[in-house]
């Protein structure tokens, strides 16, 4: 991550956003939505393989690819919550924090759901 950045060119010059602080801002939104328990990296794996990775650091893929963002976050859902409900609020939170924060409208947003946590 790190090499790509979303560009603005404007009357005074350009401001480049790193996709490693979309991917912050993204970290951060997903964390404050009710009934995600976390950002998953091991148990998503054999996901984070199909959208072409490797590894993924901390549950979130962000690529700029033809003048759109496209973001995949990987999650774990807390036992008891409906997790359709879940993943439509993340898509919801990121939606809205990368229009507020960077003015990225119209963002792809995509949430697999690694596995569920159970309290002990």
């Amino acid at each position: 991550m790190g090499e790509n950045y979303i560009s603005y060119q404007e009357e005074n010059g350009s401001i480049n956003i790193s996709e490693d602080v979309i991917s912050g801002i993204v970290r951060t939104a997903v964390a404050d939505v009710e009934g995600v328990s976390g950002l998953s990296t091991t148990a998503g794996a054999d996901i984070a393989e199909l959208i072409g990775l490797k590894t993924l650091p901390r549950g979130v893929k962000v690529r700029f690819e033809d003048r759109k963002t496209i973001v995949d976050t990987i999650i774990t859902v807390a036992y008891g919550s409906n997790v359709v409900h879940v993943a439509r609020n993340v898509q919801d939170a990121v939606r809205n924090v990368l229009l507020s924060s960077a003015g990225i409208e119209n963002a792809e947003v995509n949430v697999h759901v690694a596995g569920i946590s159970f309290d002990k």
